[in-house]
């Protein structure tokens, strides 16, 4: 099957020709001619799968007959992250070049009245995060009420970022009589309860099992120890099929802590995390993508939605909170057609986690031994030494400065010995941090990223496949 089979227009199948794409993916194949038939639909499919333009390409045809009006969007999409709704707004401009289309961004960040501006024009597309498009409504500076087309994308991650509510409430300001398309990787409870209220007899679209992990991808869990776990990194990361990574960890800190870890080591490191401003976070992806540095440590803000070519490996140096975020994280390689691995650090502790990522993608992962017996050597050797006088370890200047971020909750630690004198055994002040504490739910990831402060991302390589 080709796009000419789909029932698309001839100036939109140029375009598409033109970026280089000549046979639609499956859920493509099978999403745009409902969607063109103006049929409501739910589309569940992994990350990596073209998703994006099973929606895009149907759209420019559909609202390329009608016309826009002063601060009345005909179409909607709602887009969880700033970088989200950045790639489709990119789609939109390299498949409607042939198109009179107008589109709007609403982003965090950007300022508000060039958004507001652009709005007063009347937009054809308007593509925006939840946040920003509540605080514009409230303002009075946008109404719903001439939008025909909706579109909920990564609906199962706005979930996890607590943003339901506010689709609901969205909802609820549209007109009845609309088309909306929902999509996600996963179906859990909430998502399918928001379906059945909002979408009327949808045609429902299923490339893969849900939450199933790309084939392309060789993944394994590696066994290491909390105190073995940096030991471990380096060494896997020093095999020669190892070209480009991205390391994922769960806190912030720990990204900050790990990338300069692996620069004093001789690694070409950089680091992504939601408290770098929008700027930082684009220089480093420019210098991952240009080859200056070949290793992206990273928390879960990167972990859906960018397309970054050639990614050998994803290391999972904590095993994620949430089961989901394991297929997401691991879907930054093996794209295109390409083969990849993803390697997952492992201890005692993490056994809970796994069986849970094992059974929601429905796949055993292969596990295999830590470090060579070097490293683990290294590792038992620059493990802290009892103090004098004390009956607890504690850490040479040397050691606190190398790995700040092995610490551990005081849950995830190995066993000690018990203490043999009631003495002031409180751990030093400069350990009494929040990694100490069970995570609450908004430390989890990053968020919505509030901190955009430049245009919108160039970057962006956007792709079908």
């Amino acid at each position: 099957m080709s796009f000419a089979d789909l029932g698309l227009s001839d100036e939109l199948l140029r375009a598409v020709a033109e970026s280089g794409y000549n046979d639609p993916t499956p859920i493509q194949a099978q999403a745009i001619p409902p969607v063109l038939m103006m049929k409501d639909l739910i589309g569940i499919a992994q990350t990596g799968t073209g998703k994006t333009a099973s929606f895009v390409l149907p759209m420019i045809d559909i609202l390329a007959h009608g016309r826009s009006r002063a601060r009345m969007p005909r179409s909607l999409i709602l887009e969880p992250t700033r970088e989200l709704a950045a790639q489709v707004a990119e789609n939109f401009e390299k498949y409607g070049k042939y198109h009179k289309l107008s589109m709007a961004l609403l982003i965090g960040g950007v300022n508000m009245g060039e958004q507001v501006a652009a709005l007063e024009k009347g937009v054809d597309v308007l593509i925006a995060t939840p946040g920003r498009l509540m605080d514009l409504f409230q303002r009075g500076k946008i109404l719903l009420t001439g939008c025909s087309l909706l579109v909920i994308d990564e609906a199962d991650r706005m979930l996890d970022m607590g943003f339901i509510p506010d689709i609901e409430e969205i909802c609820t300001k549209l007109p009845a009589q609309r088309q909306t398309l929902l999509f996600s990787a996963t179906m859990p409870a909430p998502i399918k309860k928001l379906a059945d209220k909002f979408l009327s007899n949808p045609k429902q679209i299923e490339v893969s099992r849900p939450a199933s992990a790309n084939l392309s991808i060789d993944q394994a869990l590696v066994e290491t120890s909390s105190r073995g776990k940096r030991d471990t990194l380096r060494d896997l990361l020093r095999a020669e099929d190892v070209t480009t990574a991205i390391i994922f960890s769960n806190r912030k800190t720990t990204v900050r802590d790990l990338a300069q870890s692996l620069g004093r080591h001789g690694f070409r490191a950089g680091q992504i995390h939601g408290d770098m401003e929008q700027p930082e976070r684009l220089r480093e992806l420019d210098r991952f993508k240009g080859g200056e540095i070949n290793i992206l440590v990273a928390s879960d803000v990167a972990a859906r939605g960018l397309d970054i070519k050639g990614v050998s490996h994803v290391f999972n140096f904590d095993v994620p909170w949430h089961p989901d975020d394991y297929v997401h994280r691991i879907g930054r390689t093996g794209r295109g057609g390409a083969t990849g691995k993803a390697i997952t650090l492992v201890t005692p502790e993490d056994a809970e986690a796994i069986e849970a990522i094992e059974k929601l993608t429905g796949h055993k992962i292969a596990r295999t031994g830590g470090s060579k017996p070097e490293a683990a050597r290294d590792a038992r050797e620059d493990a802290p030494k009892p103090a004098r006088g004390r009956g607890r370890r504690s850490e040479t200047k040397a050691e606190a400065s190398e790995a700040p971020a092995a610490r551990e909750p005081r849950d995830a630690r190995e066993p000690r010995a018990p203490r043999e004198a009631p003495r002031d055994t409180r751990p030093p002040r400069d350990s009494r941090n929040d990694d100490r504490r069970r995570p609450r739910r908004d430390e989890q990831d990053d968020g919505p990223d509030d901190g955009w402060n430049g245009p919108v991302p160039s970057f962006l390589e956007v792709r079908l496949s």
